[in-house]
């Protein structure tokens, strides 16, 4: 009797191992799939120097590409050849108000529909923005969050990045640090998004970054992050680190415990020259 018992225990166990392996990916398998991963920008429309859209998303796309498994590919504005959005796990936008670049035109359907399909979403800077209330009503139901000029303005000086949970995977790798940037205040938040880093600015603590677990997607997530005026501002490993931790996280990768790879070297910091100037 006591034989029998220990045999169908062990069948037991063997049965529900290999259940747990059918059902749930080790972390080791889930690191090694490959990935893409879209950045969006377009042509410059700020003083040089700042908003330097798509040298932005290069340099990005090359810190993307350090970890393993992950192919990263920039586009200025939507892409025009649908192949280019095949297997895309997030998209990332760096530009003018994304709500309008994005859920306007004739590619609307398409993006709604990678969003509704749980493609990760994330917005730096203006492209956190929408023109248009109805737009920005829209706007956060995807990222959770958008800003407009007219909430509490813009303030430029200096502060300090300040994570409001350094518990969250966007946080690993790094800590507080002092930045100079234009900050965006009175930035409206979605029920349900999380206020990740903060900022105080004139006396009053403002969220300058957010992530969202898109409640009417197939587990999509967005990740707002308001940073990124200035060019020399991409040259900070801590701030590298932290937006590149957000995209991977949307793509629902595994973020390192000491963050995900942001190397870069002097080149990739110089602009060259305004292609706006006449020779």
């Amino acid at each position: 009797m006591i034989c029998r018992f220990l045999a169908v225990l062990a069948t037991l166990v063997v049965s529900a191992s290999s259940h747990l392996a059918a059902d749930e990916k080790p972390a080791e398998k889930i690191n090694s799939e490959k990935i893409k991963i879209l950045l969006i920008g377009h042509q410059l429309d700020h003083p040089f120097g700042s908003h330097m859209y798509l040298h932005e998303c290069g340099l990005l796309a090359k810190c993307l590409s350090q970890t393993p498994g992950v192919e990263a590919v920039v586009s200025d504005r939507w892409p025009k050849d649908p192949k280019v959005l095949d297997g895309v796990k997030a998209i990332v936008f760096y530009s003018s108000p994304a709500a309008n670049l994005m859920l306007q035109g004739p590619h609307a359907a398409q993006a709604e529909k990678l969003l509704a399909d749980g493609v990760g979403y994330n917005a730096i800077h203006w492209g956190t923005g929408a023109e248009g209330n109805e737009l920005g009503e829209r706007y956060l139901r995807v990222l959770g969050g958008w800003f407009h000029q007219s909430f509490e303005g813009l303030h430029v000086g200096p502060s300090r990045v300040i994570q409001i949970d350094p518990a969250h995977p966007i946080c690993r790798g790094w800590k507080d640090y002092d930045l100079r940037d234009e900050w965006y205040l009175g930035t409206r938040l979605a029920p349900g998004a999380k206020p990740l880093l903060k900022v105080p600015v004139k006396g009053k603590d403002q969220v300058v970054a957010w992530v969202y677990e898109r409640p009417d997607s197939n587990h999509g997530r967005s990740f707002g992050i308001t940073l990124g005026h200035f060019h020399e501002n991409f040259g900070i490993e801590e701030f590298r680190k932290a937006i590149v931790n957000g995209i991977l996280w949307t793509a629902h990768r595994e973020v390192p415990q000491e963050g995900a790879p942001v190397k870069i070297v002097p080149a990739d910091m110089d602009l060259g020259a305004d292609p706006r100037k006449k020779k």
